[in-house]
């Protein structure tokens, strides 16, 4: 019994996936969900003046942490940012001293519809500051902030599939292209298939394509059938009909082509079967985390957000978001693709060094 026990132990530590799964990766999840900051929630505001920011109003509200300032300052930036539910609130104060010397505010501050969730959180910031003011021992007569609502700009509504399935698009892109190829391709280079291919007339760019073309449609109707759910069941939003839907179809060849490199990269540089999870998953895991796929970049530091930015899969649920939710078209998504094919032109320059036939 020790002696099975002993040669199953060392076998499990010769195991690179093993290891990797019980040790690496469960302790890449505690530091990435360690960094969101104990899920306090948040919201953004923008100032009407920038030059609010010095109120002590403002410097109070900023103080709380349910509450950021937004980083967009161009007025017509911030109303986009506000029609689509991405800010709670633009801010003004004014003021002005009151009969017995006090300082008395009034704060405006126009909302959306597409942010009635993020105003409420905003309400429960304004209501802590007008408490820490009255705690300063301001007479009560004096009251001394004053919230006014302007009327609401219309604003489209973000539901949460809006976020959710364009993440598990891409999820499911990556996931396919990295594990899919270099598994296939590891086994039709371990069963010499690749090699017979090689001794046939074809050339070697038909057959590899033969097999990528394959993977690519059969990935596509996954895409497909995806966005078709996620709109007939959860109401996923699609501006533009037919037109949202092909460009998504669109983004997601491009995804996947450029993903499918890292395939043929893994597929070439693995020794085992064994050694082909660890591989992909030091690849895939952290854009899983990081790029948005389950919950917005915002809730990490600004240096890490940096780095999330240029993740492949960053740029292609960026796309895949803006296309479906902010009508824009593949023409505006310029740097999204453009940073996808810089990591597919340097992905499939590693994989035609690396590629091997047998």
């Amino acid at each position: 019994m020790l002696a099975i026990a002993k040669a199953s132990f060392m076998a499990i530590l010769r195991n690179p996936s093993a290891v990797a799964f019980s040790f690496g990766f469960p302790l890449v999840f505690i530091l990435v969900f360690g960094f969101i900051g104990g899920g306090v929630p948040s919201v953004s505001i923008a100032l009407a003046n920038p030059a609010d920011s010095s109120s002590s109003v403002i410097k109070a509200l900023l103080a709380s942490p349910l509450v950021k300032l937004s980083d967009d300052h161009d007025t017509a930036a911030v109303h986009h940012d506000l029609e689509r539910g991405r800010i709670a609130a633009t801010v003004w104060v004014d003021s002005l001293k009151s009969p017995a010397n006090f300082w008395q505010f009034t704060v405006r501050t126009q909302t959306s519809s597409a942010s009635a969730d993020k105003y409420r959180i905003l309400q429960a910031a304004m209501a802590q500051v007008l408490e820490q003011f009255v705690e300063r021992g301001m007479p009560m007569q004096y009251r001394p902030i004053v919230i006014m609502q302007l009327p609401q700009i219309p604003g489209r509504i973000y539901s949460e599939i809006d976020f959710i399935l364009p993440g598990m698009l891409g999820f499911s892109l990556l996931s396919a292209a990295v594990f899919g190829v270099a598994f296939l391709f590891f086994s039709l280079r371990q069963q010499l298939v690749l090699k017979r291919y090689y001794a046939t007339p074809i050339g070697k760019p038909y057959i590899v394509l033969g097999e990528g073309i394959a993977r690519v449609v059969f990935q596509l109707i996954t895409a497909v059938v995806i966005i078709v759910i996620g709109k007939v069941g959860f109401h996923f939003t699609l501006v533009h009909g037919w037109v949202t839907f092909l460009e998504l179809v669109v983004l997601s060849l491009f995804g996947l082509i450029v993903f499918m490199g890292f395939g043929f990269i893994i597929s070439s540089v693995a020794k085992s079967e064994s050694t082909i999870p660890p591989f992909a998953n030091l690849f895939t895991l952290p854009q899983f985390l990081l790029a948005g796929t389950f919950f917005p970049t915002d809730v990490f530091p600004k240096w890490l957000q940096r780095f999330c930015e240029i993740l492949p899969l960053k740029q292609l649920n960026d796309a895949l978001r803006n296309v479906a939710f902010e009508g824009v078209h593949l023409t505006d998504c310029w740097k999204q693709l453009g940073i996808l094919a810089i990591w597919g032109i340097a992905t499939y320059a590693v994989a035609v060094k690396v590629f091997k036939w047998e």
